[in-house]
């Protein structure tokens, strides 16, 4: 029988369950795991060693963008713990869980959260990376977020006080949604969503001056990055035609790449090729939203290097087109693999990996892009890997982490975690949660001795990978 991703039943009827009986599940799970052992780092002997596992997240990435990966991680601590999602689930499987699992995130850091236009268009403030998606333990997912929320404080060289405030409240709103959550219905928890303008609103009366015009100009950023936008920005028009700028090794035509990795170069036949490529990926859309990707035209495709941690992961820009070059639509296909989660929790449950980040993604935002897919296909290295899909710059955009205050890192910590809050309890046992969490303040403060701990630590990583490099043994 089919193992189902979200939920460890088999049928819909057997989902119930009495929410008195939750409750006193969870908290009957303090008595087992109490909730100050949520502070301590319980390394077993033989911590497998983060550096190796760096070597390992990387075998079967394109070799020749590794240098990029490896310069931005040594940008800083926590552009460092933006790449080792796999280093801390390796270090959380040595944790004490409750086993209350949730579609966890998997990579819950706090520049993971931002703004993006919902298919209404307005805009909204959610989750808005789930490359490691998958069904996990809810505790793995709030220390994610919370460690973040301690290193970037630090690199930002906040005072201790400053940092913890933050840690505490970002935990304190979490588990304070969580309450509330169990007093809505459940419909009503499904539909609930963070409008930006009440967040910021919301924020701008706890934060400085600086901070909010901070705010204001990422928010402003964020509905001008759309589908126009990203064309003007990375296309020129060539014989009437759009196609993407070349800006080696950042973005790569697929008409411009070397010869020796067999790809066709004249245009009409690139376009072939691409062409299959989103006719399979469109298989996996709903039939109104495949007719209308059918009203484009395919024109071009364009490797592209993305973000921190994913770097080296194959990523392709596709461009299209509406009625002319002034209608475009850019999609993102992005490499999709394990989660980092999934030695230490199980299968996902599915085929392909790109359909379990898009599932994940649909199950935890509140409003996923319409255009959300996933396909299977040989790249230029003629092995066949998973992708999904999705718009690229819908929208899209988030706090400049590189320059908040104190009291705007607070405030973001609390929005993060209403945000994680919700999707944990859309996707989990929220009655059971919230029974284990309890009313007293014992798991916020387990967070911020556990995040000052793991900040140490992800600290030695840092300093280990940096000098590991400058000796010559990470290119």
């Amino acid at each position: 029988m089919k193992f189902h991703p979200f939920f460890p039943h088999t049928s819909v009827t057997g989902l119930y369950k009495d929410p008195a009986v939750s409750l006193a599940e969870g908290k009957a799970l303090r008595k087992s795991v109490s909730r100050s052992s949520q502070t301590a780092l319980t390394w077993k002997e033989g911590r497998p060693d983060p550096l190796a596992q760096i070597r390992k997240d990387e075998s079967g990435r394109v070799s020749e963008l590794l240098p990029i990966r490896h310069e931005r991680m040594c940008a800083s601590p926590f552009a460092f713990y933006r790449a080792g999602a796999s280093i801390m689930a390796a270090d959380l499987s040595r944790t004490v869980s409750t086993g209350l699992n949730v579609q966890a995130v998997g990579d819950a850091h706090i520049d993971n959260f931002g703004f993006f236009l919902s298919p209404e268009r307005r805009l909204v403030f959610d989750l808005n990376d789930f490359d490691e998606t998958t069904r996990g333990p809810w505790e793995w997912d709030l220390r994610r977020l919370a460690a973040s929320v301690e290193i970037c404080g630090r690199d930002r060289g906040f005072a201790q006080d400053q940092i913890t405030e933050a840690v505490y409240e970002t935990a304190r709103v979490y588990h304070s949604a969580m309450k509330k959550f169990c007093d809505m219905g459940n419909l009503d928890v499904w539909y609930a969503h963070t409008d930006v303008e009440k967040l910021t609103e919301m924020m701008r009366s706890q934060m400085d001056e600086e901070t909010s015009r901070s705010i204001d100009k990422s928010i402003a950023k964020a509905n001008k990055k759309n589908r126009i936008r990203a064309a003007s920005k990375l296309t020129e028009v060539v014989d009437g035609q759009l196609r993407f700028i070349s800006d080696p090794p950042l973005i790569v035509p697929y008409r411009e790449m070397d010869a020796n990795t067999s790809i066709i170069h004249h245009v009409d036949l690139v376009e072939q090729v691409v062409s299959r490529l989103v006719d399979q990926y469109a298989k996996s859309l709903p039939l109104e939203r495949r007719q209308l990707l059918g009203s484009y035209k395919v024109v071009d495709i364009a490797r592209k290097v993305v973000g921190v941690g994913s770097v080296g992961t194959r990523c392709w820009m596709v461009m299209l087109i509406g009625k002319d070059t002034t209608d475009p639509l850019v999609l993102q296909i992005k490499e999709a693999g394990p989660s980092a989660l999934e030695q230490y929790v199980g299968p996902c449950g599915f085929r392909n990996y790109g359909e379990r980040v898009v599932q994940g993604q649909r199950a935890i935002q509140t409003s996923s892009d319409i255009f959300l897919g996933w396909l299977r296909s040989p790249d230029v290295d003629r092995q066949l890997h998973d992708y999904y899909v999705r718009q690229l710059w819908d929208g899209k955009g988030g706090f400049k982490t590189d320059s908040v205050s104190p009291d705007g890192l607070r405030e973001f910590g609390k929005a993060c975690g209403w945000t994680l809050a919700h999707a944990h309890a859309r996707t989990g046992d929220r009655f059971a949660i919230y029974g284990y969490l309890g009313n007293s303040p014992k798991v916020e403060e387990a967070m911020t001795q556990f995040t000052k701990a793991y900040a140490e630590e992800n600290e030695r990583d840092y300093e280990a990978f940096v000098a590991a490099r400058k000796a010559g043994k990470f290119v």
